[in-house]
């Protein structure tokens, strides 16, 4: 009797406080393996091992970062893949680099293209063009808002390396959203370095 409890208040806590997440989950399990398919199978996995795990969850700690850590590692685990390292230890000189393609931009007439235009399209596809450790990082921090400390958690790294994944990532996507922009036609065919572009 005091088993089927113990099991009523585990099921009542897990429904409370993990299923609360799952649509952030499928977003982010959706990020990761890029086939909506695959995505409701690293779902499904990623909340039985939780389940299965749920006595090691610490009660007044973030749920949603316990659940992307196990979705990530069920990713990886499902893939046998092994995460390649990325050389981008310089935040300070990726952060430069980032203002300096948004200042050409500013100076080559692109201004406020980006308020004008709708760039969901564009920039789904831009992220899902990035490499795969700096479109996680991106989409823990970035979409789903996960602060560098979380997000360091999640993926197993430490945070100075979040942050440069971060620099590099979103230089990245700034560089291809203005290639969006001129080929749209909503910004002018120059480009960032002052350049006409060949036709």
């Amino acid at each position: 009797m005091a088993d089927q409890a113990d099991k009523r208040e585990k099921d009542r806590r897990f429904q409370e406080a993990a299923l609360s997440c799952l649509p952030d989950v499928a977003r982010f399990a959706l990020s990761l393996t890029r086939d909506e398919p695959d995505a409701d199978d690293l779902v499904q996995e990623t909340y039985l091992r939780a389940y299965r795990s749920w006595d090691t969850f610490e009660p007044g700690t973030e749920c949603r970062a316990w659940l992307f850590t196990i979705c990530r590692n069920a990713f990886y685990r499902m893939h046998k893949r092994e995460e390649r390292t990325v050389q981008c230890d310089d935040a300070e000189l990726e952060s430069l680099a980032a203002a300096a393609v948004h200042s050409s931009a500013e100076h080559a007439g692109f201004g406020d293209v980006f308020a004008r235009a709708d760039l969901h399209e564009a920039l789904e596809q831009a992220l899902n063009e990035l490499p795969d450790q700096f479109r996680e990082a991106v989409v823990l921090v970035d979409v789903q808002d996960h602060s560098y400390e979380d997000a360091a958690t999640v993926i197993g790294v430490p945070i100075g390396t979040v942050r440069s994944r971060l620099y590099r990532a979103r230089r990245l996507l700034q560089e291809r959203l203005l290639t969006y922009a001129k080929d749209a036609g909503i910004a002018p065919k120059e480009g960032p370095s002052g350049l006409e572009r060949n036709p």
